[in-house]
């Protein structure tokens, strides 16, 4: 579904992804995981056309979508959740939901538009019971599941997330991967990037580990946690 060849981002002189290249297929969960600053975020902005990279290539579903903008990748199917949320505060949960879709809003009518709206809600039904709450007066939680209802508002064939446990409780985290784990089974590919290595791991079927710019590890998630870098960095050595 989606691969990046050789991709090289920057800020400014500096760069940020040296050479990455990853997949993502149809109905997998992929992960990225590392240390803050390796670059993760930097990948799904690169993705989502947020960014441009100064070299390689980005195909998704067999078109080459290097160079065209990020509104034009939406309309693809490429819907992106970033860190923070982002959500437009001073607006209901209803209106933030309707501007999930409005790149296709010309094609929906009400009963579509209705439809859409209810599936969201079925989805989360937290957010039915805020539809008329301005967004700045939700939880965290509820702030979070409102950015992913915006993200399905979009009607996306691939997911990114920017760190959605980010600030969360353990409950509502189990919560907000269970429905995801659910959209998955009803076929939406994801690619998530977490601070959660643990979570990550088990959440995602393939993985790939991050440092300073470069992949340094890939595979299938159970084996990625059996690895000395990952076991000993992030889950905690066996030794005493």
């Amino acid at each position: 579904m989606l691969v990046l060849n050789n991709i090289i981002t920057c800020y400014g002189s500096v760069i940020a992804l040296n050479n990455i290249s990853l997949n993502v297929k149809k109905g997998e969960i992929v992960t990225i995981i590392g240390a803050n600053g390796a670059g993760k975020t930097t990948i799904l902005k690169t993705i989502s056309g947020l960014l441009n990279c100064t070299n390689g290539k980005i195909v998704f579903l067999d078109e080459d979508i290097t160079k065209i903008p990020p509104y034009a990748r939406v309309s693809r199917g490429i819907v992106h959740v970033p860190e923070g949320r982002m959500i437009f505060k001073p607006f209901t949960v209803r209106e933030n939901l309707e501007i999930g879709m409005y790149n296709h809003s010309k094609s929906m009518n009400k009963k579509k538009t209705k439809k859409l709206m209810e599936y969201v809600f079925e989805v989360f039904p937290r957010l039915y019971e805020r539809i008329n709450q301005r967004a700045s007066t939700l939880s965290g939680g509820e702030q979070q599941m409102l950015a992913i209802g915006r993200a399905l508002m979009g009607k996306p064939k691939l997911l990114l997330l920017d760190e959605p446990s980010l600030g969360l409780a353990p409950i509502l985290v189990n919560m907000i991967f269970s429905k995801l784990e659910k959209l998955n089974e009803e076929g939406l590919t994801i690619l998530v990037v977490e601070q959660n290595i643990k979570k990550a791991l088990k959440f995602a079927c393939r993985g790939y580990l991050l440092n300073l710019g470069k992949i340094i590890l890939e595979g299938a998630t159970d084996d990625l946690a059996t690895k000395k870098e990952i076991k000993d960095a992030y889950l905690g050595s066996d030794k005493n």
